[in-house]
Formats: C-alpha cells, structure tokens, sequence
C-alpha cells in the first residue's frame, strides 16, 4: 500500500490526487471545474481520486466526489475497488459513505478476496461490520477457498472473530487443504483466537480432533511450528475436558483486561494487532469504557496517548466519560477532560453549525491515520456539509413547487388531503354527536321542570292537610276516643243470650 504524505500548509497541489490526499475539497472542485477527469488514474500507483480519498480517509473529498459521479467500480491493477481500500486501511467512515452510495461490496480482487476478506485480515472489526450489514455473505470464499473467518484466525484477529461469528459465520469452514479456522490459528500461534473457535465449535471434540488434507489435527500443527502456548493449552482440554470456556475472556480479552486494570494484558494484545483499540463487544463498549468505568487510570491515559476515540457510543448511548460519571469516578472524568457538573448531551443549536465543535465520533475508529487536518479546517468541513443541507432543501422546496404548478400531486400533499378529510369527517360526527346531546338534553330539562312542579303540588297538599289539622283538634280527640270505646266492646268476654218471652 502507498504511504499518504502529509502536506504542510506551505505545499501546493499539483495535481488532483494531491489535492485528494490533503484533504482540500475547495482545490479538488476548482481542478474539477478547470476540466480535471474525477477518474484519472496516477501513474505511480494507479489510484483514481476516489481511491486515494478512501486510503487517506479525506471523508470530505469522498463524499464530493461521490455526490458528483465519481465511478467507484474502477480497480487498480491488483483489483482493488475503493471499498477494498477503505477495508484495508480500516476508514469505516468512508466505507459507510461508500455503502450509502452503493457500491458494490462483493466485488473480488484478483486473489478472489472481498471487502469482507481484506477486514478481516487487518482487524477492522468495525469496519467489517458495516460491510456484512451490506448484505454480504460473511461465509464467501476467494480464490483458495478462504472465507474471512480464516483471515482473521491466520493473522489473529480475535475482533474480528466475534463480528463474523455474531453475523452467523461457519467456524469450521474449511479451506481449499481442509484447514479450519482452528487450524489457521494454532499453526500461527494466535492463543486468543484458538481458545475463541474452540468455545464456538460444534464440540471440543470435532474442533480439537479436525484434521486437514495432510491428516493433521490443529495439535499436530501447534507441535510441528513450535506454539508452545497454544500446545499446552490443547494438553489442558484433553486433560480436563469439562474445562470451562468463560466467553468473555476468549470473546473480547482487552475489554477483560481494561475492567481489571490490567494494562501490560492490554497493551500487548493491542500492539500485536490482536484486538483494535477501539474494539466494542456485544454492549458497544470499548476498553475505554470499561477502564473508566472502573476507575484505572493508567489504563485510561495509556489508551489516549495511543489514540483511542473518546466519543464513541455504547448501545446505551454512552461515551466513556458518561460511564466515568455513573460510577462516580471523578479522576476519570477529570482525565477524560470534564467535570461531574459537565453535560455531555447538551443540545445542539439545530440553527448555528458554529455552536460547538463537535457531536459524536468524527471520522473513522478503525484509522487513526487519516489526512493531518486542524480542527478549525475539520469544523469548516461541517459548516460546508451544513450549508449543503442548507441549500439542498431550498432546491427540494423550489422542485416540488414547480411539481405542484404543473399539476403533480406529491406523496405528502395526498397525506395531508387525507388527514384534512379525515379530520372534517370527525368533524361531522362530532358535530352530529353535539346535536343529538343537545336535543336529548332539552328533553331531560323538559322532563325535570314537570317533575318539579309535581314536587311543587305535592308539597302544597300537605301543607294544607297540615293546617286543617290544627285548626279542628276536638275533633280528632273524639275520633280518638270512639276508637278506644270500640276496643274496649270487643275485649268484652262471655256468650250473649236472647231471652225468650
């Protein structure tokens, strides 16, 4: 692979992979303006424009060119598309910007090798995932019959590993001499990645007793290569073989180590290229996030210095200093350059591109290699991408202004005549709902003022019967007494006899 020069701010383009690879999209449209081919190829290393945005990770000429009809099927001589640049230099953001576009991400080199492969091979994890979200086969083969899982086990890729096994990669593929994955990394070395494909295998059994077209077993290649640490840990299974496989120690080590503060484990994982710096597990955190979650601060001031991204997001929508302050772990935070006090979600102006410097990751995580730009360069690159959205919607506004005057019906104005009918219908209803509340409600008044004028008689006649009562009581005295004299007659007891004369 060519070597990006950084340019000072004292050298000239000379030509337009020049101004590509410094980054100046000002002097890239003003060539493109002054009738420079997008598509011209270098003569040194035969890269377009297009090719050498994505090996310098110059996100802002990417997404010029791309907007402009750059062609991102041109290869080089070895086959290599932009998309398989951007796998091997690690540029996820441009890969994303590539997939945006559609380019075509099972496009072969000349070794048969995808994308997906080449990732694989140089432990971009996170860039291998945006490729397999593509809709890539994560089990393709290349030319020798290699699918990236056996990219990644041969140059130890232990990330990687995990990405393809969670996108439902076959662990015991085997290659065009009936390698497996197993067998790649025991030849190799790669103890992490072995202890990895053992824990996911059909069985201990079928990993461990695998044999290739020589008839060897990944033991047999462990002992001929002199990989003492994998042929013992093979000697510990056969001798223990209900031996537990603890999943995140195999499945992601640096994030174990960074939670244990165990910075010698981590920096030789990381510097062996065995896991990447910025590697998240199945939460989206990164051993930055588990270093300051748990407070070590030499495994945090070791990470910055060797570049890990500090803006990165868990699944949770947490940076690392976020986790930092959930747990309380003030040096942490003061480490990661805030306060307890700071907000880190703070809102931004949807109306000033200029209200803070940046939101969120910038560019890729699985570079750091990218074009040497200043931040105020950086923030003038999203004030330009702001104002292209800016302009763009005024374009969308004129277009579909013009639609309607000649007599277009566009999707939004059928949604928006539906709701209008929609809610004159409710209208209606409603309103005839009202009437009929209105009617039932004089009839209810109705019937309530003739029960109170029967409730208004009803008390005047005992009102009046009440009056005739007190003004005649002798009356009533007698009435009593002629009661009692009649009770009296009827107690009276005997037999009455008629005399006979």
């Amino acid at each position: 692979m060519p070597v990006v020069t950084k340019p000072g701010k004292e050298s000239q383009t000379k030509s337009i992979h020049d101004a590509v690879r410094a980054g100046d999209v000002k002097e890239l449209a003003a060539m493109v303006k002054n009738g420079a081919d997008m598509n011209d190829v270098d003569k040194k290393h035969k890269f377009t424009p297009l090719h050498w945005a994505s090996h310098a990770g110059s996100l802002e000429c990417l997404h010029w060119l791309l907007w402009h009809g750059a062609d991102s099927t041109c290869r080089t001589p070895q086959g290599w598309t932009a998309a398989h640049i951007s796998a091997i230099r690690g540029q996820d953001a441009c890969m994303q910007a590539l997939t945006v576009n559609g380019a075509n991400f099972i496009a072969q080199d000349k070794r048969g090798c995808t994308p997906a492969h080449l990732a694989a091979a140089h432990g971009h994890s996170y860039t291998l995932q945006i490729v397999l979200r593509g809709a890539v086969d994560c089990n393709c083969a290349d030319s020798n019959n290699w699918r990236p899982m056996h990219y990644a086990a041969f140059h130890g890729r232990v990330g990687c590993l995990q990405t393809l096994s969670k996108w439902g990669a076959n662990v015991d593929e085997v290659d065009g001499n009936g390698n497996t994955p197993a067998h790649l990394a025991a030849m190799e070395g790669h103890l992490f990645c072995f202890k990895f494909l053992v824990s996911k295998g059909l069985s201990i059994a079928h990993t461990l007793g695998a044999r290739n077209n020589q008839g060897e077993t990944p033991k047999d290649l462990a002992q001929r290569f002199c990989k003492q640490p994998v042929l013992q840990y093979i000697e510990l299974i056969e001798k223990h073989k209900d031996l537990p496989l603890e999943q995140e120690t195999v499945a992601f080590p640096a994030h174990r180590a960074a939670s244990q503060g165990d910075l010698d484990t981590m920096k030789n994982l990381v510097e062996c290229g065995i896991v990447n710096i910025n590697e998240r597990d199945d939460n989206g955190s990164t051993p930055m996030h588990k270093a300051a979650g748990k407070g070590h601060l030499n495994c945090l001031q070791w990470l910055l210095e060797m570049g890990a991204n500090q803006d990165i997001r868990d699944n949770a929508g947490e940076t690392p200093k976020d986790t930092a302050k959930r747990f309380a772990q003030l040096a942490a935070v003061k480490v990661l350059g805030g306060c307890l006090d700071d907000d880190s979600d703070e809102e931004v102006e949807k109306m000033d591109p200029w209200s803070c410097d940046k939101h969120g990751v910038e560019g890729s995580t699985d570079n750091f290699e990218e074009v040497n730009l200043s931040a105020a360069q950086r923030k003038e690159q999203r004030v330009r991408a702001y104002q292209k959205i800016e302009d763009l919607k005024h374009l969308l506004e004129i277009a579909k202004s013009n639609y309607r005057q000649l007599g277009g019906l566009l999707e939004e104005d059928s949604s928006q005549w539906k709701e209008v009918k929609e809610a004159q219908r409710t209208i209606e209803e409603l309103e005839a709902q009202l009437e009929f509340e209105r009617v039932r409600r004089e009839k209810l008044e109705s019937q309530l003022d003739e029960c109170r004028a029967e409730i208004r008689g009803l008390n005047q006649c005992l009102q009046d019967r009440s009056v005739t009562t007190e003004e005649n009581p002798q009356a009533i005295q007698v009435r009593e007494k002629k009661k009692v004299k009649k009770n009296r007659k009827s107690d009276v007891g005997g037999v009455f006899v008629k005399r006979i004369q």
